[in-house]
């Protein structure tokens, strides 16, 4: 638990039952609310670092793609001398 930080937080009384539900039905593996809160938000950033990097990538495709297919192009040729 090195370099954790006490936060507060505000969650509404049904989500608080389902994570509830969870821990007692034994499905999940942690072993307290603020972990399995945690793990929820460690994945949500996660998944928004992906998606920025991804939309990134798609950036990069779309304003370098007319180069890339012809690069694509002379490679296929190329490789198809024989």
């Amino acid at each position: 638990m090195a370099n954790m930080k006490t936060i507060a937080m505000t969650i509404d009384e049904p989500t608080l039952k389902r994570i509830d539900r969870l821990m007692a039905s034994n499905s999940v593996s942690w072993k307290s609310r603020s972990e399995v809160i945690r793990h929820a938000v460690q994945r949500f950033i996660a998944d928004l670092e992906r998606a920025n990097e991804e939309e990134r990538e798609r950036e990069i495709f779309r304003s370098h793609g007319a180069r890339i297919n012809r690069q694509a192009v002379a490679l296929i040729k190329e490789q198809a001398k024989p």
